[in-house]
């Protein structure tokens, strides 16, 4: 760690992309069965590591009262939620690495997932190669962020936008899988069908199963992202929500174990059925992570202000924008919207009445006064902004952004 800064808000921000990226490879070494990909994951383990150490000695030293200890118990806190989502992650990546086994109907219904995995390799002549990741803006154009790009036997898991594709390079994304079409044309890529499940029609316990644990992934992302939201924004009705989402994780792991238990029961091999043990119980530790995170708001403990300034500078930022009269959000719904694909930004919840409505579905119609908690790529901040009404401007003086109506 020697060449690395000391300090904190660089250290806590990378951490936070970090643990990100760890869960997002894990799912995707799942996804395609990938156990180079699955090892990558243990290589950003000791990165993080490395990170949570520094992270706390910089927190020591850094506490000279009372009143700096009380403060930076805050960040201290976080550090140790981030890491307890690392390691989520590289318990996912071990169910490949171990072969536990997972059921083909599991990989198929990840496909479904509201955030999936995909693979593509980048083909000469296509729109990707020998372009940047910066110029070709996939987030906002495909509503995919790459997460790693593997050359020939080299691998990059620290990508950045500077970052200029060759051909033969094979990138790993995660997203909306309504993007994927789009992204494959871009990379020159033939059409892509995704996993089918055994046709039965028959609805059995694996089944029920299954779907509680697609269902898990879905709730347990979002709990992370509404957790750096509450931190970043401060908002308490962010952290009860979380503390909500957490309760749902817990009783969903419960008849997950019952279902795959009387899976076991039947005429189907119970390898693969350890795989589902181990992801069910790796979900809900992301869960708990992001409950232990927002339990500093719910308890209004002091936050350092390092915290909200540190998320705020991750690659995906935590933004509140409300909708503005007469804006192109105004009584639109979010399937006419797209803003995954127009934006980059996944929406968490939606604030209206003083009651948040957490990943609301695509039927769903905006009104004035409706305020969307999203996250997504700071370059996609003023679409969305726009999109609502406004303007992003920012303070030359202090450097804050501000909504100014248009």
């Amino acid at each position: 760690m020697d060449d690395r800064p000391r300090n904190l808000k660089t250290m806590l921000s990378e951490a936070k992309d970090t643990s990100e990226l760890m869960v997002d490879l894990a799912y995707a070494a799942l996804y395609f069965g990938d156990p180079d990909m699955a090892e990558e994951v243990d290589e950003l383990e000791s990165r993080l590591s490395e990170l949570v150490h520094e992270m706390g000695a910089v927190a020591v030293v850094a506490a000279r009262s009372p009143r700096d200890a009380d403060a930076m118990a805050s960040v201290l806190s976080v550090i140790r939620a981030i890491e307890r989502m690392g390691n989520a992650a590289v318990d996912i990546g071990r169910i490949v690495t171990r072969q536990l086994g997972i059921p083909r109907a599991l990989v198929a219904d990840l496909s479904q997932a509201e955030e999936v995995s995909h693979r593509v390799r980048v083909r000469d002549g296509s729109e990707m190669a020998h372009r940047s990741l910066a110029d070709l803006e996939l987030p906002t154009e495909v509503a995919m962020r790459v997460v790693a790009v593997r050359r020939e036997r080299e691998w990059f898991t620290d990508v950045g936008g500077d970052e200029v594709l060759l051909p033969g390079d094979v990138l790993f994304l995660q997203g909306a899988p309504a993007g994927i079409a789009e992204l494959r044309r871009l990379a020159g890529a033939p059409a892509w069908e995704p996993p089918q499940p055994p046709e039965d029609a028959a609805i059995s316990d694996l089944d029920r199963a299954i779907d509680v644990l697609v269902e898990m992934k879905n709730i347990s992302e979002v709990a992370v992202g509404l957790a750096y939201s509450a931190l970043v924004l401060r908002d308490q009705g962010l952290a009860a929500e979380v503390s909500h989402l957490e309760d749902r994780l817990d009783d969903m792991r419960e008849r997950l174990e019952t279902w795959v238990l009387r899976s076991a029961n039947g005429e189907i091999d119970p390898s693969p059925l350890r795989g589902l043990l181990h992801l069910g119980q790796a979900a809900e530790e992301i869960g708990d992570a992001a409950q232990q995170m927002v339990w500093l708001i719910e308890e209004n403990e002091e936050l350092h202000p390092i915290l909200a300034v540190a998320l705020g500078d991750a690659e995906e930022v935590a933004v509140r924008v409300p909708v503005g009269e007469g804006s192109a959000a105004d009584g639109a719904s979010l399937r006419s919207l797209q803003l995954e694909t127009e934006t980059g930004f996944y929406l968490l919840a939606i604030r209206r009445g003083g009651r948040y409505l957490y990943r609301p579905r695509r039927d769903v119609v905006l009104h004035v006064g409706d305020e969307l908690i999203a996250t997504g790529p700071d370059e996609g901040h003023a679409l969305l902004a726009e999109l609502c009404g406004y303007v992003l401007v920012e303070d030359d003086a202090t450097g804050e952004e501000e909504l100014v109506p248009q």
